[in-house]
């Protein structure tokens, strides 16, 4: 289509809409047999590796023993045998680099003979190692352009699967990413790292409770929040097709005021993407449970149950694959940003976490927590790293999409907090008081219709303005971007969470002495000092409240309000030996995510800076001269023909063209402007000078919009895009 009939071609597609393909069959394949059924999962391993080599696996997974060569050979020529089986002729070792994506490197199967044939071959060597180029993904000065060496590690905690696509299928194999030097060059290496870190110290406290519970491992369970619009709005916007984001659009007549969209009706073209989307997640054991209708217009999420941290990063992964892979079958397009439209709400990935075993949730604090002492250790230990690191948990979802996101009445604000509840705040201030007593205790609450039974009710309500919430047996971080990995928020949370651990089970053991008797009594001390010392960061109230902002200043809750900000705590002493202490990252490796980051933000902002300068020059700036053409030439002929015509609209016009024309030129001069210093003077440049700039081009493109002849504006309306389905 033309651009310049794009929105009329747009309009027309969309109403004339049909599906590409015929509907799923529901009925033959049931969603339970579906489930898994493209997973070399444990029942698949258990039925055709020998005992000894599946148990050993299973040691590996679950306890988090070596793998043994040996054992990986047997492995690799199962899981061809069932990749072939299932049509596979390549397989793929499937990383996760800097740059935020899911990357793939593709072998066949296929080894020349020597007698002119071929046989497939996939050996536990092939299975364990994998060599992608490393030069050409950011690794913040890890790696030179000339120093191409890197390695993907098959990561037997997360199982392989088989990826469909029309024309066959690929054996996936998730795995970490190094360097040649053994430096972590991707998300996983990090999560797996620090996993293990929580896990030692969570036994150290298990140890003192007489527990012997097995390996502990964080859990996650990311919802995803999203946009569909219909994809010839899509690619009749180039702000949305190469920033994911729309940069100009004037607020519609109708928003999300009337509060009609949340847990509506799903359109039925949307609920067909999103049943395939999940047939699709089903077949990758993906447990995903909830959908529905989000606030904002063309507003949707989906949420999985939570499962272990590491499979749940690479489950998540999968999701926005399969999202936007499944969306334009039924000519939709997905957008992940975190605030594609502006004046609306955004999207969140709001991050469940918790941490378990294979048998019980640490942070279950059952129906007396008062009296669970075990809990109220776990609990505290997360209070307290929530506090003393409250910067580096910040600085987890700090980029530039987040940065249009949080702190708007839809997400929360840049202050870190916790939201613990009524229950659970009482508690710990009788811990605070010395006299630790009772629970707050659930009840039933009658709604007053005879026909509706009584509900049980929780102890406390919920806060979705906090950024940090216990809900139930978990806690939920809401501040975690819709288009990010959870990778990075949960590397953070494992890490200072073991560093409380640390320091809990240190005091602990001090005062016991080996002694169990005296656990009660240094329990209740550790709490107690615990509770005083890092209180400030409870918070129950409203979040979004300017008393807050002001509240939680005099607490001395930081505000980092910006990803420039944010980013900086990654270089401070603290921080650098944090990750060093627990061997989650080298000093090396913290700088070089600091540096890519801050590089990632400039180049996301110049993107989208030199966007909106080609929009507003060859789009918006046109249709305002033509429009203004037209107002003076009807102007000109009414005085011809002896009237005298109001002139108000093409002053108006006029005067904003003017201001348009000069922002653009302030844009212009903002882009050239070359800041002097490293990649962080830089940002800086970008936060302070390119997006005020940018706001001020878009600020005079909207009030335009709203004047301008319909017929001459090019751009698909946020009226259009959000409701025209």
């Amino acid at each position: 289509m033309s651009l310049k009939n794009a929105r009329q071609e747009a309009i027309a597609a969309i109403t004339h809409f049909k599906p590409t393909s015929a509907p799923l069959n529901y009925k033959d394949t049931p969603a339970h047999e579906v489930f898994g059924c493209n997973v070399f999962n444990d029942q698949e391993m258990k039925n055709r590796l020998p005992k000894s080599v599946f148990k050993a696996v299973q040691r590996t997974t679950r306890r988090g023993e070596r793998l043994d060569a040996g054992v990986a050979d047997v492995v690799a020529a199962a899981m061809k045998d069932w990749a072939i089986e299932k049509g596979a002729t390549h397989y793929a070792h499937v990383f996760y680099p800097l740059t935020g994506i899911t990357a793939e490197k593709h072998d066949s199967f296929l080894a020349p003979s020597g007698d002119g044939s071929a046989m497939a071959e996939f050996t536990g060597k092939q299975l364990i190692q994998g060599e992608p180029d490393a030069s050409s993904f950011p690794s913040g000065g890890i790696r030179s352009t000339f120093e191409a060496r890197g390695y993907t590690a098959w990561d037997v905690t997360s199982p392989a699967y088989i990826l469909e696509n029309p024309n066959g299928t690929t054996l996936c194999i998730p795995t970490a990413f190094c360097s040649w030097t053994g430096e972590a060059l991707d998300k996983k290496t990090p999560v797996l790292r620090s996993m293990q870190a929580l896990n030692k110290q969570a036994q150290r406290v298990l140890k003192l409770f007489g527990k012997e519970e097995g390996m502990v491992f964080a859990t996650g369970g990311p919802e995803q929040e999203y946009f569909l619009i219909d994809r010839n709005f899509y690619f009749a916007r180039p702000d949305l097709n190469i920033c994911g984001r729309t940069l100009f659009g004037a607020k519609p007549p109708k928003g999300q005021e009337f509060e009609d969209q949340y847990f509506g009706a799903i359109p039925e073209r949307v609920l067909a993407c999103m049943l395939e989307t999940e047939r699709e997640l089903y077949k990758l054991g993906v447990p995903v449970k909830t959908r529905h209708n989000e606030v904002a217009p063309s507003q949707y999420e989906l949420a999985p149950i939570y499962e272990n941290a590491n499979v749940a990063t690479d489950h998540q992964q999968l999701t926005m694959i399969t999202l936007q892979r499944v969306a334009p079958k039924y000519g939709l397009s997905c957008l992940l940003h975190e605030k594609p439209f502006a004046g609306i709400n955004g999207s969140g990935k709001h991050l469940n976490w918790s941490l378990g075993t294979e048998s019980a949730n640490l942070l279950e604090p059952g129906e007396t927590p008062h009296e669970n002492a075990q809990f109220l250790v776990f609990c505290s230990a997360v209070i307290r790293a929530v506090h003393k690191w409250s910067k580096l948990l910040r600085a987890s979802i700090a980029h530039a999409g987040n940065d249009h996101r949080l702190g708007a009445n839809e997400a929360p604000p840049a202050i870190i907090s916790i939201f613990l509840g009524d229950m659970l705040t009482n508690i710990f201030a009788q811990i605070e008081q010395g006299s630790l007593k009772t629970s707050k205790q659930s009840s039933f609450m009658t709604i007053g219709v005879d026909t509706l039974p009584p509900l049980p009710k929780d102890t406390g309500d919920r806060n979705r303005t906090s950024p940090f919430a216990f809900t139930g047996n978990k806690f939920e971080f809401r501040a975690v971007g819709s288009s990010q990995s959870i990778a990075g928020p949960l590397v953070v949370l494992n890490t200072i969470v073991a560093e409380s651990l640390d320091s809990i089970a240190t005091e602990l053991e001090t005062a016991t002495g080996g002694d169990c008797k005296k656990l009660n009594g240094a329990v209740q001390t550790v709490l107690q000092k615990v509770i005083k010392e890092h209180k400030a960061i409870i918070f129950n109230g409203d979040n979004y409240s300017a008393e807050w902002h002001a509240e939680a200043e005099k607490r001395g809750l930081p505000n980092l309000k910006n990803t420039v900000d944010a980013l900086q705590v990654l270089s401070d002493e603290d921080s650098v030996a944090l990750f060093k202490n627990y061997g989650v990252l080298n000093p090396r490796e913290t700088q070089s995510r600091l540096d890519i980051y801050l590089e990632r933000y400039c180049k996301d902002i110049n993107s989208e800076s030199l966007l909106c300068l080609n929009i507003a020059r060859t789009m918006i700036l046109p249709a305002a001269y033509r429009y203004q053409g037209e107002l003076a030439n009807t102007a000109s002929a009414m005085k011809t023909a002896g009237k005298s015509p109001d002139t108000s609209s093409l002053d108006t016009v006029t005067k904003l063209t003017g201001q348009l024309e000069a922002g653009i030129q302030g844009l212009q001069s903002a882009i050239n402007h070359h800041a002097d210093g490293g990649v962080l003077a830089h940002a800086k440049h970008y936060r302070d000078d390119v997006v005020p700039a940018m706001v001020k081009v878009r600020s005079t493109a909207d009030e335009l919009e709203g004047i301008i002849a319909d017929d001459l504006w090019p751009l698909p309306t946020y009226r259009e895009m959000l409701f025209i389905r």
